[in-house]
């Protein structure tokens, strides 16, 4: 029973990745889902989410316009779309189911009920 990150590495800053969640013995169907990062020394924090059916999505200020987050409740996986990568962007990136099916869109750590392990996304200067 596990959320599987992949897709992190080393990119050039302008440059893009795209991360993927996949799930493992459990449903995201019916569940909101975010991505998360955390740099050294700083708290984790959401940087998208999205809701069960994708018609609700929320960005970090930090990411909006150069970050997309989607879906594929058939392939019970879930899509970040890195664009435009900056220094600050460097992190571990970690998917996230929220808590229950009632909360559409998480977006606090408060609302996460089951983590992916975490994958890192480096972006040099």
């Amino acid at each position: 029973v596990q959320l599987q990150a992949s897709g992190g590495g080393l990119v050039q800053a302008g440059g893009s990745l795209r991360l993927s969640c996949a799930a493992s013995g459990l449903s995201l169907n019916n569940y909101g889902m975010g991505w998360f990062r955390q740099a050294p020394g700083k708290e984790r924090d959401v940087v998208a989410s999205i809701s069960r059916r994708s018609g609700t999505t929320h960005y970090s200020d930090s990411v909006k316009g150069r970050f997309t987050i989607s879906r594929d409740n058939a392939k019970k996986v879930v899509y970040l779309q890195m664009n435009s990568l900056e220094p600050e962007d460097t992190a571990v990136y970690y998917c996230a189911r929220a808590i229950s099916t009632t909360l559409i869109v998480p977006r606090h750590l408060a609302d996460i009920g089951i983590w992916g392990q975490g994958t890192l996304v480096t972006v040099s200067s």
